[in-house]
């Protein structure tokens, strides 16, 4: 059994340290071009060259988007970045654009491919026709079974990656390409500006009753018929493992610091787990009730037990479920105060029960009792946004620890 990548989400440098902290072997980041998540903070070139060299002293990678579907007038400048990518020594791009794949090959004909999961690989037969064209790493559509996986890894040479997605979220179309969202709004989802439109409530209109809307239905809110669950495989893990998947990837580039420490976390501790001991087939619940700690959508295997397990993906509501409030980061501690110094990112009082997040180590429970603000004087409560206070920990933390409490 080989141990595979846990490859995180890095929306921006915050999120990228996190990410490695708690335990991700790489991150993937956008630039400011050519990306499909033009809402995210995204690294202009020098903060990717920052970002490279803080990944790399880490003794980890860095992989770097180039998954939009470019229309003509968005190929200008495209030779120039990815020779700034190529120089800058990034370990790979992630590409779904022939167009953008050839481009590359010519340009930086050293640096690494992955093929996205945009590109809609469903078959053994497309892998391979990528992997003789220079892909190094295949991201696998979405829409392929535990099955259809480890057939595609049999008939493909070793040499080929492959990369499944187990957690986060999930889009209706078919591997994430949608017109929904440009045909609506203007904003092209395809361009990494998608607002959404699955999310929205529906109803049914009569052609001659234009007046007059009906609820298609699925609750007396009306149908959010095309809204999906989100992806969850954590009890999966054994067997994507077991067929020899090289990188397992989490989405989420758009989502918080807390969410990506909190996910990654989770499946570093089950992959370590399971290489440890390939014998697990059945996972602790415990990891799948703390990846319910993080703020998701009802949690799905998708088509990964076949394609009639995929009939509960679409559900009555585009809400998220939030259990748990990320409160803080810890900035320093000092062991013999046993205060903790704190940077607040929700309001937390005396007397709350907190749970404290230390990587590879799960996490600790205690009430906070005493809490001094930064002029030294006791507080009941931390009201101001990212306001910097200390509290008395009863256990000892370290910097970039969480803190978390139930809502």
């Amino acid at each position: 059994m080989k141990k595979p990548e846990l490859l995180a989400p890095a929306g921006n440098f915050e999120k990228l340290k996190f990410a490695l902290h708690y335990g991700a072997d790489a991150v993937y980041c956008g630039g400011q071009q050519f990306g499909l998540r033009a809402k995210a903070d995204n690294f202009d070139l020098d903060g990717l060259k920052e970002a490279v060299a803080y990944v790399h002293e880490k003794g980890k990678k860095i992989y770097i988007t180039l998954n939009t579907i470019p229309h003509n007038e968005d190929l200008i400048g495209l030779p120039e970045y990815i020779k700034e990518l190529d120089q800058m020594a990034v370990d790979g791009v992630i590409v779904a654009d022939p167009g953008i794949f050839s481009v590359v090959r010519e340009i930086a004909p050293e640096l690494k491919i992955s093929v996205s999961t945009q590109a809609n690989n469903t078959n053994w037969r497309s892998v391979k026709f990528w992997h003789e064209l220079g892909a190094k790493r295949i991201v696998l559509a979405r829409e392929l079974g535990i099955e259809e996986i480890k057939e595609i890894r049999a008939k493909v040479s070793n040499a080929m990656e492959i990369e499944t997605f187990v957690h986060g979220a999930m889009c209706i179309s078919y591997s994430g390409r949608c017109l929904l969202s440009h045909y609506m709004t203007g904003r092209n989802s395809n361009q990494g500006d998608c607002a959404h439109p699955c999310r929205w409530q529906y109803h049914l209109i009569e052609t001659t009753r234009p007046n007059q809307t009906f609820t298609i239905e699925e609750s007396d809110k009306g149908s959010f018929i095309f809204n999906s669950k989100d992806l969850c495989l954590i009890n999966e893990i054994p067997l994507l493992m077991q067929a020899g998947v090289d990188s397992f990837k989490i989405e989420g580039r758009m989502k918080s610091l807390y969410y990506v420490a909190t996910v990654v976390s989770t499946y570093r501790k089950v992959i370590d787990e399971v290489f440890e001991n390939p014998s697990i087939q059945n996972i602790d619940d415990f990891y799948y009730q703390e990846l319910t700690k993080v703020s998701h959508r009802n949690y799905t295997t998708g088509f990964f037990h076949g394609k009639t397990d995929a009939t509960d993906q679409n559900y009555g509501t585009s809400s998220y479920t939030r259990t748990y409030d990320f409160i803080g980061v810890v900035l320093e501690y000092d062991q013999e105060t046993q205060l903790a110094t704190i940077q607040q990112r929700n309001k937390i009082s005396v007397g709350d029960e907190i749970e404290v997040m230390i990587p590879g180590k799960g996490y600790f429970t205690q009430q906070a009792e005493v809490m001094i603000d930064a002029k030294g004087n006791v507080i009941e409560s931390t009201p101001h946004p990212k306001m910097i206070y200390q509290m008395k920990m009863e256990k000892p933390v370290a910097p970039m620890d969480i803190l978390r409490k139930k809502d």
